[in-house]
């Protein structure tokens, strides 16, 4: 008889709150790099402004471009992050489409920080070649915003990348794991051998039994009843002689 009640709870394995761990550290690192971010735009703009100052190239909408493409990829990598440290809580409960969605979406921030780290890795506009016209190169547009910006803003923003990025990595291969696959596996319920002197459900239309602790008593079958059968005549039982009836033969 199986006992859905009695199913011992699923003891989650440390591979899957390590990742999720390292999913939560991916959120601070990616709040803390839009906090970085939002408070250099502004020497980026002017950088820009500067650089494009004299040329026919409108260097405020060049700078608004830039800065405001900048600002959307920050706020939408914060949100991807927000959404794989909700996806930790499910996968810490053993649901097994969090784990699935976990993989889509830490897959696509995987393809996202790694192209931001290989494009800063390659001088940012250095990689995106000429402007063409009287613009300045992309040398020249490298060197003002380093100027401009701290000295510690580039490695620090490395930094957080790779780390964001290991952890990622890293969460996601924990999650594919053969103990991670026992742990969001289905639990099926385990089987209990009955207890002596419990009592079950009948079913309907079957007879109910009682438990006495004597012979069981077995309902009556529903045919009817018969009188017992006539005792014997007895010696004195013998009906008077004075009543009416045949008479007896003579012996003489």
């Amino acid at each position: 008889m199986v006992d859905s009640q009695s199913t011992p709870a699923r003891q989650r394995p440390s591979i899957v709150s390590i990742s999720s761990y390292l999913l939560f550290l991916f959120l601070a690192l990616q709040v803390i790099s839009l906090i970085i971010s939002l408070s250099t735009f502004g020497k980026t703009r002017d950088a820009l402004r500067e650089a494009y100052a004299g040329s026919s190239t409108d260097g405020d909408q060049v700078a608004d471009v830039f800065v405001a493409v900048g600002i959307g990829g920050s706020v939408l990598l914060l949100l991807l992050a927000v959404v794989l440290g909700v996806l930790a809580l499910f996968n810490n409960q053993g649901r097994n489409g969090a784990r699935i969605t976990t993989w889509i979406v830490g897959g696509i921030m995987v393809c996202c920080v790694g192209g931001g780290l290989l494009s800063n890795a390659a001088g940012g506009f250095n990689a995106g070649g000429g402007t063409g016209g009287d613009g300045p190169s992309p040398e020249e547009i490298q060197r003002r915003l380093e100027e401009a910006l701290p000295s510690w803003v580039t490695p620090v923003s490395l930094l957080l990348g790779v780390l964001s990025l290991v952890a990622l990595i890293t969460a996601l291969i924990l999650l594919a794991l053969p103990k991670a696959n026992a742990f969001f596996r289905k639990p099926t319920a385990a089987w209990e051998p009955p207890t002596p002197g419990a009592s079950y459900p009948q079913a309907p239309g079957q007879p109910g039994y009682p438990q006495a602790s004597g012979e069981p008593g077995y309902p009556s079958s529903g045919e009817p009843s018969y009188p017992p059968p006539p005792a014997a005549n007895r010696p004195d039982d013998t009906p008077p002689t004075d009543r009416p009836g045949p008479t007896p033969p003579s012996t003489s």
